[in-house]
């Protein structure tokens, strides 16, 4: 396994082209696909003592658990995302398809199947709504055409400001008016049936907020990347920073681990580099930040260089949703277990607005949503590497001022409140379990819960929010380019596209087409 290098055992030498702060999946590729095209010594700097970002694993005894990773779309034979990890891994990534039925959708007592394929996905659908038919095809046209405008709406961020603003009206064309409204808005355009308005938006745990909350351009965006089908990276999370990061190290580039920064440099206005929290200096030409845009403008750019017009436009959009995830394990395989890849997707019933609302204002009320993960049975190669065991992720929501109390004090030291907060937790979510799947009752051998103070200490996000800035209509209205107002100072990373493995890839993307160009960049996600 690639874990890059100490920074204090092995500190980088030597002049850089570029500096990227964060490993996540955007920094990952773009100092990736720099590294390809010219700029060839790429620092990459990682707070972690492993890369990756939400794409590391983390271990216990006899176990190994995704933090962040629990499937992939486009990335079969023909996707343009397999494209992509293909050349930059040269290979290395390899993908394992979960079951056709990839998610199922269960509102209290009543399971809805996602299947493989737009026109299976309809016909399925279609059986379970045959009253909403027309709907549903209606739906699935949308969800295709406004996700086709976003990547020209998202790929403009890597042109310059007086060039975006030129083409601006062709970009944003269809794709603005659609980005400006709430999910739950534009689908009761469609359908008033409000069990399948429940049932197509069942999957708003993956980008964090229920239907009259989240941007329709957010949805359709999730939506359209698993028509196709859904993948999980033979290997584990972990091959995403082992195949890519020799492609970075080639031309003479640098990962390192335990290496927080503390503040970019910026000298007569112009972003220099970046300081380490020991006192230490790294300096480049073009400084590259990973750690989220309100990370990087509320912490790390110092206040009397930051530009007024962004700090203004960004609160407007708040930190997205903080989450819980009990990481389970078993002494035994999923198939003596009964377990599969299919995720499942468990609600009280089809009131998701109604349901997160009541839980944030109290969270001894019934869980909104729990999301169980099997990524054990996704990964073919897991019993080699942990013969005889399983794994479940079990995720729900969760709000940063239930455990903010405790920020500052140390990891597995927190106190006994903190404790019995986490064991509290730990068995609600541990009856979810066994009421769905009663036969793993009495069988858990591990259970490890993280909070958002989790994502707080290893991460850097101030809330502990999972999806970077939330994916409000308001975020799509944000200034946000790769070139940011500070000259030498770029963003990459979910920010500037949308939150997950695919959307952190775009904005690696879209940094990088701002640096090398778009032609090269486009010709990354073609097929050779």
């Amino acid at each position: 396994m690639h874990l890059g290098h100490s920074y204090k055992q092995h500190p980088p030498t030597g002049a850089f082209d570029a500096i990227v702060i964060g490993s996540g999946i955007g920094g990952l590729v773009s100092a990736a696909v720099l590294s390809r095209f010219g700029k060839k010594r790429v620092l990459v700097l990682e707070r972690h003592y492993r890369l990756g970002g939400f794409t590391h694993t983390f271990t216990r005894p006899g176990y190994e658990w995704d933090v962040g990773v629990h499937y992939i779309g486009q990335v079969g034979e023909r996707g343009a995302l397999r494209a992509l990890f293909d050349k930059l891994s040269d290979g290395r990534i390899r993908w394992a398809p979960l079951p056709d039925v990839y998610d199922r959708v269960e509102l209290g007592s009543r399971g809805y199947d996602f299947v493989s394929g737009t026109g299976r996905f309809i016909e399925t659908m279609g059986r379970a709504f045959p009253n909403e038919r027309d709907a549903i095809a209606k739906y699935v046209d949308l969800v295709k055409t406004t996700t086709k405008r976003g990547s020209m709406f998202f790929m403009s961020r890597s042109l310059p400001s007086i060039v975006s603003a030129v083409t601006s009206p062709f970009t944003t064309r269809g794709f603005a008016e659609l980005a400006s409204r709430t999910t739950r808005d534009v689908l009761l355009e469609l359908t008033k049936n409000e069990e399948l308005i429940a049932v197509l938006t069942g999957q708003y745990g993956d980008y964090g907020l229920p239907p009259s909350r989240s941007s329709f351009a957010m949805h359709a965006a999730l939506v359209s990347h698993y028509l196709g089908g859904a993948f999980y990276p033979v290997g584990g999370a972990s091959v995403f920073a082992e195949g890519i990061a020799p492609l970075i190290e080639e031309g003479g580039g640098h990962l390192a681990v335990s290496a927080e920064v503390s503040s970019i440099i910026i000298e007569q206005g112009i972003a220099v580099g970046v300081r380490l929290a020991d006192g230490g200096e790294q300096r480049a030409p073009l400084v590259i930040s990973d750690a989220g845009v309100a990370n990087t403008f509320g912490r790390l750019v110092p206040e009397a260089s930051r530009p007024a017009s962004w700090t203004k436009a960004l609160a407007t959009v708040p930190a997205s949703s903080s989450y819980l995830c009990l990481y389970l394990g078993f002494k035994a395989t999923d198939a003596e277990l009964g377990l599969t890849g299919t995720n499942l997707w468990l609600y009280p019933d089809e009131k998701h607005d109604e349901n997160v609302a009541r839980f944030e204002a109290d969270p001894e009320a019934p869980f909104p949503m729990v999301y169980l993960s099997f990524p054990s049975a996704k990964d073919p190669d897991f019993q080699r590497r942990f013969p005889g065991r399983a794994t479940v992720d079990v995720i729900t929501m969760a709000k940063w001022e239930w455990i903010s109390k405790w920020q500052g004090t140390k990891w597995h030291k927190r106190g006994e409140d903190y404790d019995a907060f986490k064991q509290r937790f730990t068995e609600r979510l541990l009856e979810v379990v066994f009421n769905r799947l009663p036969q793993l009752r009495g069988r858990v051998d591990v259970a490890e819960l993280s909070t958002p103070l989790t994502a707080e200490h290893f991460a850097s996000h101030p809330r502990g929010e999972l999806y970077g800035i939330d994916h409000t209509p308001a975020r799509y209205e944000l200034p946000l380019r790769a070139k940011t107002p500070i000259p030498g100072l770029m963003l990459t990373g979910a920010d500037l596209a949308t939150c997950g493995v695919a959307g952190g890839a775009l904005g690696g993307l879209i940094t990088a087409a701002a640096v090398v160009g778009p032609g090269p960049v486009m010709g990354l996600l073609k097929r050779s």
